[in-house]
Protein backbone atom coordinates (compact mmCIF):
# COMPACT_ATOMS: atom_id res chain seq x y z
CA UNK A 1 0.00 0.00 0.00
CA UNK A 2 2.71 2.54 1.08
CA UNK A 3 4.49 1.65 -1.84
CA UNK A 4 1.83 2.37 -4.55
CA UNK A 5 1.31 5.84 -2.76
CA UNK A 6 4.83 6.42 -3.10
CA UNK A 7 4.24 5.83 -6.61
CA UNK A 8 1.50 8.17 -6.96
CA UNK A 9 3.26 10.91 -5.07
CA UNK A 10 5.91 10.40 -7.72
CA UNK A 11 3.89 10.38 -10.50
CA UNK A 12 2.04 13.48 -9.47
CA UNK A 13 4.93 15.34 -8.78
CA UNK A 14 6.65 14.35 -12.61
CA UNK A 15 3.10 15.45 -14.04
CA UNK A 16 3.69 18.97 -11.76
CA UNK A 17 7.21 19.34 -12.65
CA UNK A 18 5.67 19.08 -16.79
CA UNK A 19 3.51 21.17 -16.08
CA UNK A 20 5.23 24.01 -14.37
CA UNK A 21 8.23 23.84 -17.15
CA UNK A 22 5.72 24.07 -19.98
CA UNK A 23 4.27 27.39 -18.10
CA UNK A 24 7.72 28.69 -17.69
CA UNK A 25 8.56 28.38 -21.06
CA UNK A 26 5.12 29.83 -22.28
CA UNK A 27 5.49 32.83 -20.33
CA UNK A 28 9.48 33.30 -21.57
CA UNK A 29 7.61 33.33 -25.55
CA UNK A 30 5.05 35.82 -24.31
CA UNK A 31 8.29 37.62 -22.86
CA UNK A 32 10.31 37.06 -26.36
CA UNK A 33 6.93 38.74 -27.65
CA UNK A 34 6.83 41.65 -26.13
CA UNK A 35 10.27 42.49 -26.94
CA UNK A 36 9.65 42.07 -30.23
CA UNK A 37 6.23 43.36 -30.66
CA UNK A 38 3.28 44.48 -28.80
CA UNK A 39 -0.88 44.48 -27.71
CA UNK A 40 -1.07 47.03 -30.38
CA UNK A 41 -0.21 48.60 -33.49
CA UNK A 42 -0.45 51.45 -36.15
CA UNK A 43 -0.44 49.90 -39.75
CA UNK A 44 0.51 51.59 -42.70
CA UNK A 45 1.13 50.66 -46.35
CA UNK A 46 1.88 52.04 -49.69
CA UNK A 47 1.60 49.67 -53.03
CA UNK A 48 -0.53 49.00 -55.99
CA UNK A 49 -4.22 47.61 -57.14
CA UNK A 50 -5.43 45.81 -60.27
CA UNK A 51 -9.11 44.86 -61.22
CA UNK A 52 -10.26 41.94 -62.36
CA UNK A 53 -13.70 43.13 -63.94
CA UNK A 54 -15.26 42.55 -67.06
CA UNK A 55 -12.82 44.93 -69.29
CA UNK A 56 -9.71 43.54 -70.75
CA UNK A 57 -6.17 45.08 -69.97
CA UNK A 58 -6.42 46.00 -66.25
CA UNK A 59 -3.42 48.72 -65.35
CA UNK A 60 -1.72 48.51 -61.95
CA UNK A 61 -2.56 52.06 -60.01
CA UNK A 62 -1.32 53.41 -56.83
CA UNK A 63 -2.87 52.02 -53.31
CA UNK A 64 -2.46 53.40 -49.88
CA UNK A 65 -3.89 52.83 -46.67
CA UNK A 66 -4.05 52.56 -42.73
CA UNK A 67 -5.13 50.97 -40.11
CA UNK A 68 -4.64 49.53 -36.57
CA UNK A 69 -5.24 46.01 -34.90
CA UNK A 70 -4.90 44.74 -31.26
CA UNK A 71 -3.33 41.70 -30.36
CA UNK A 72 -5.78 39.61 -28.20
CA UNK A 73 -2.72 36.70 -27.94
CA UNK A 74 0.67 36.71 -29.44
CA UNK A 75 -0.80 34.68 -32.23
CA UNK A 76 -4.19 36.56 -33.03
CA UNK A 77 -5.25 39.71 -33.68
CA UNK A 78 -7.85 41.83 -35.16
CA UNK A 79 -7.96 45.11 -37.21
CA UNK A 80 -9.44 48.51 -39.01
CA UNK A 81 -8.30 49.31 -41.81
CA UNK A 82 -8.71 52.53 -44.14
CA UNK A 83 -7.20 51.76 -48.23
CA UNK A 84 -7.79 54.07 -51.25
CA UNK A 85 -6.99 53.35 -54.06
CA UNK A 86 -7.39 53.90 -58.17
CA UNK A 87 -8.71 50.40 -59.97
CA UNK A 88 -8.02 51.15 -64.34
CA UNK A 89 -8.15 49.70 -67.44
CA UNK A 90 -5.94 50.92 -70.62
CA UNK A 91 -7.29 53.68 -72.19
CA UNK A 92 -11.41 53.20 -71.14
CA UNK A 93 -11.72 53.41 -67.14
CA UNK A 94 -9.60 55.32 -63.94
CA UNK A 95 -11.89 55.16 -60.84
CA UNK A 96 -10.50 56.03 -57.64
CA UNK A 97 -12.24 54.19 -54.52
CA UNK A 98 -11.86 53.40 -51.21
CA UNK A 99 -12.64 50.83 -48.53
CA UNK A 100 -13.14 50.67 -44.86
CA UNK A 101 -12.26 46.59 -43.92
CA UNK A 102 -12.23 44.56 -40.88
CA UNK A 103 -10.07 41.26 -40.18
CA UNK A 104 -9.20 38.79 -38.04
CA UNK A 105 -5.53 37.54 -38.94
CA UNK A 106 -3.18 35.15 -37.37
CA UNK A 107 0.65 36.00 -37.05
CA UNK A 108 2.06 32.41 -37.52
CA UNK A 109 5.26 32.99 -35.49
CA UNK A 110 5.33 36.01 -33.31
CA UNK A 111 8.05 35.08 -31.22
CA UNK A 112 10.51 35.31 -34.00
CA UNK A 113 11.92 38.80 -36.10
CA UNK A 114 10.99 36.88 -39.03
CA UNK A 115 6.87 35.88 -39.45
CA UNK A 116 4.20 35.26 -41.95
CA UNK A 117 0.70 35.76 -41.52
CA UNK A 118 -2.70 35.57 -42.62
CA UNK A 119 -5.73 37.42 -42.76
CA UNK A 120 -9.62 37.62 -43.65
CA UNK A 121 -12.90 39.67 -43.21
CA UNK A 122 -14.88 42.00 -44.78
CA UNK A 123 -15.98 45.47 -45.20
CA UNK A 124 -17.18 48.06 -47.47
CA UNK A 125 -15.99 49.80 -50.46
CA UNK A 126 -17.20 53.00 -51.82
CA UNK A 127 -15.90 54.95 -55.24
CA UNK A 128 -14.92 58.53 -54.14
CA UNK A 129 -18.13 60.78 -53.09
CA UNK A 130 -19.75 57.22 -52.51
CA UNK A 131 -21.35 56.77 -55.77
CA UNK A 132 -20.70 52.99 -56.47
CA UNK A 133 -20.96 51.37 -52.76
CA UNK A 134 -20.86 47.72 -51.91
CA UNK A 135 -20.24 45.40 -48.80
CA UNK A 136 -17.37 42.95 -49.69
CA UNK A 137 -14.98 40.13 -48.70
CA UNK A 138 -11.06 39.89 -48.52
CA UNK A 139 -8.51 37.83 -47.10
CA UNK A 140 -5.01 37.56 -47.65
CA UNK A 141 -1.25 37.38 -46.56
CA UNK A 142 2.20 38.57 -46.20
CA UNK A 143 5.39 38.75 -44.20
CA UNK A 144 6.67 40.45 -41.30
CA UNK A 145 10.37 41.17 -40.49
CA UNK A 146 10.94 43.68 -36.71
CA UNK A 147 13.57 45.84 -38.08
CA UNK A 148 13.76 46.94 -34.19
CA UNK A 149 11.62 46.93 -30.78
CA UNK A 150 8.36 47.85 -31.78
CA UNK A 151 9.07 48.06 -35.85
CA UNK A 152 8.50 46.29 -38.75
CA UNK A 153 8.25 46.04 -42.45
CA UNK A 154 5.80 44.04 -44.18
CA UNK A 155 5.46 42.49 -47.69
CA UNK A 156 1.76 42.06 -48.29
CA UNK A 157 -1.21 41.24 -50.55
CA UNK A 158 -4.89 40.69 -50.14
CA UNK A 159 -8.10 39.54 -52.50
CA UNK A 160 -11.14 41.69 -52.32
CA UNK A 161 -14.61 39.73 -53.80
CA UNK A 162 -16.63 43.03 -54.28
CA UNK A 163 -20.55 42.02 -53.83
CA UNK A 164 -21.53 44.00 -57.06
CA UNK A 165 -20.81 43.60 -61.17
CA UNK A 166 -20.85 47.74 -61.35
CA UNK A 167 -16.84 48.85 -59.83
CA UNK A 168 -15.70 48.46 -63.34
CA UNK A 169 -18.79 50.63 -64.67
CA UNK A 170 -19.58 47.83 -66.73
CA UNK A 171 -22.30 45.03 -65.81
CA UNK A 172 -21.53 41.79 -67.26
CA UNK A 173 -20.66 38.34 -66.66
CA UNK A 174 -21.95 35.85 -63.89
CA UNK A 175 -19.61 36.78 -60.99
CA UNK A 176 -19.20 40.27 -58.94
CA UNK A 177 -15.71 42.06 -59.21
CA UNK A 178 -12.75 41.58 -57.75
CA UNK A 179 -9.52 43.36 -57.13
CA UNK A 180 -5.91 42.64 -55.91
CA UNK A 181 -3.86 44.77 -53.71
CA UNK A 182 -0.33 44.63 -53.43
CA UNK A 183 2.09 46.58 -50.68
CA UNK A 184 5.07 47.18 -48.47
CA UNK A 185 4.38 48.54 -45.19
CA UNK A 186 5.24 49.35 -42.13
CA UNK A 187 3.89 48.25 -38.69
CA UNK A 188 4.26 50.45 -35.35
CA UNK A 189 3.64 48.34 -31.99
CA UNK A 190 3.12 49.70 -29.20
CA UNK A 191 1.42 48.84 -25.13
CA UNK A 192 2.24 45.50 -23.34
CA UNK A 193 4.64 46.43 -21.23
CA UNK A 194 3.25 46.22 -17.91
CA UNK A 195 2.48 42.88 -18.86
CA UNK A 196 6.01 42.16 -19.58
CA UNK A 197 7.28 43.34 -16.42
CA UNK A 198 4.52 41.03 -14.86
CA UNK A 199 5.63 38.00 -16.76
CA UNK A 200 9.09 39.10 -15.83
CA UNK A 201 8.62 39.80 -11.78
CA UNK A 202 7.39 36.40 -11.94
CA UNK A 203 10.60 34.56 -13.43
CA UNK A 204 13.41 32.99 -11.07
CA UNK A 205 16.38 35.31 -11.40
CA UNK A 206 20.09 34.94 -10.46
CA UNK A 207 20.19 37.29 -8.51
CA UNK A 208 17.38 36.02 -6.26
CA UNK A 209 18.64 32.09 -6.63
CA UNK A 210 21.78 33.42 -4.78
CA UNK A 211 19.64 35.03 -1.87
CA UNK A 212 18.18 32.17 -1.07
CA UNK A 213 21.57 29.87 -1.45
CA UNK A 214 23.29 32.57 1.14
CA UNK A 215 20.62 32.53 3.35
CA UNK A 216 20.37 28.70 3.58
Amino acid sequence: MARNLWIIVLVLLGHFCTAQTAYDTLQQKKSTFYDLRGDNAMEFGVGSAVANGDIQDPMFEIYFGGGYKRHFSPHLYAGIGYHKFNLAFKDVYNQGFMSFDFNIGATLMPYYRFSPFVFAGAGYNASNYFKETAFKLQGGGGVEYIVSEGLGIKLYADYNYAMSDELDGVIAGATDDTYFRIGLGLNYYFGGRAKKAKILDGQPSIIKSNQIIQHK
